[in-house]
């Protein structure tokens, strides 16, 4: 059946393009949008076909994945000017991979199936490794023929596909929760490595050493690993994290999230410090500044 199946990625960044090419070895032909000319001839020579234009794309396709950066450039992928939805066939599954605010995603489900399509609310997790050897973990609902439709590309894309229930808005939940924790354990391990270093502990030990007690966490080792490299290589960017954890604190309406605000605020201090396209691990920069100290990279 793959080899009968097309599907368009719209957004080939660290997500979309591990999800693209994992598709492309799956044997399932599959277009890829982008704005950036350089991402396109590579994805061409991995034997993809290469759009700028979102229409074009996915005019007559099976199953359309969105990885653009947050809600609001979903709507517009989605339902704007040279937009998907209005080129789409109808009965496309749109399998909307965004990590946005759950609200948002309910109502754009709402708007594809009124337009004939059928849509899944499937926010995934994994990071850049993952996505590129097809093992992300998707966290999705939707209507049972949209899954059954579309299930060979998730299976080549994903290790894990998490059916959530048959209403959109559940897959963005668990996400924001997921992102909820993602992004505190990631304040914590900063916290913690920096304090290390301000008493004079080796960073490195004390990075090796926490990862085999109660206190470790995967954002701990991951992360924490890039502190004790210095390495601020934007695998996930600050700003990511401004933005999902603003979505925990918005969508969190009047429940207490503080330990989610006081991250929040780290973030943003550190976004407006000039670090915000950097990891998301560079908060670690800004508490040393304040601490007096300096971690492996800083100058």
């Amino acid at each position: 059946m793959t080899d009968q199946m097309t599907a368009a990625v719209i957004g080939l960044g660290s997500m979309g393009w591990g999800a693209a090419v994992s598709l492309l070895r799956a044997g399932i032909a599959t277009r890829g949008v982008d704005i950036r000319g350089d991402v396109l001839e590579k994805f061409t020579a991995e034997g993809g076909a290469s759009f700028t234009s979102v229409s074009e794309a996915c005019a007559g396709v099976d199953v359309v994945f969105v990885f653009v950066v947050n809600g609001a450039q979903a709507e517009d992928v989605l339902f704007g000017t040279g937009g998907a939805v209005a080129a789409a066939q109808v009965g496309t599954v749109f399998v909307t991979c965004v990590t946005m605010e759950p609200t948002r995603a309910i109502e754009l489900a709402e708007r594809l199936e009124a337009a004939g399509m059928m849509a899944l609310d499937a926010p995934v997790s994994g990071g850049s490794a993952k996505a590129l050897t097809g093992e992300m973990t998707i966290m999705a609902s939707g209507r049972a023929e949209a899954f059954d439709k579309a299930g060979p590309c998730l299976d080549a894309i994903a290790s894990k596909v998490y059916r959530l229930g048959d209403a959109a808005g559940k897959g963005s939940q668990v996400k924001m929760i997921n992102q909820l924790l993602a992004g505190v354990h990631i304040a914590a391990a900063a916290e913690a490595l920096t304090l290390g270093a301000k008493i004079g502990l080796d960073l490195g030990m004390l990075h090796e050493v926490i990862q085999e007690c109660a206190g470790n966490s995967w954002m701990y080792g991951n992360r924490g690993a890039h502190i004790v490299e210095g390495d601020y290589t934007p695998h996930s960017a600050v700003d990511i994290f401004v933005k999902d954890l603003g979505i925990v604190t918005d969508e969190a309406a009047d429940h207490p999230v503080p330990l989610s605000q006081t991250a929040l605020a780290l973030f943003k201090e550190a976004s407006a410090a000039g670090m915000g396209r950097e990891d998301d691990a560079a908060v670690a920069k800004l508490l040393a500044t304040k601490g007096g100290i300096k971690l492996p990279g800083m100058t």
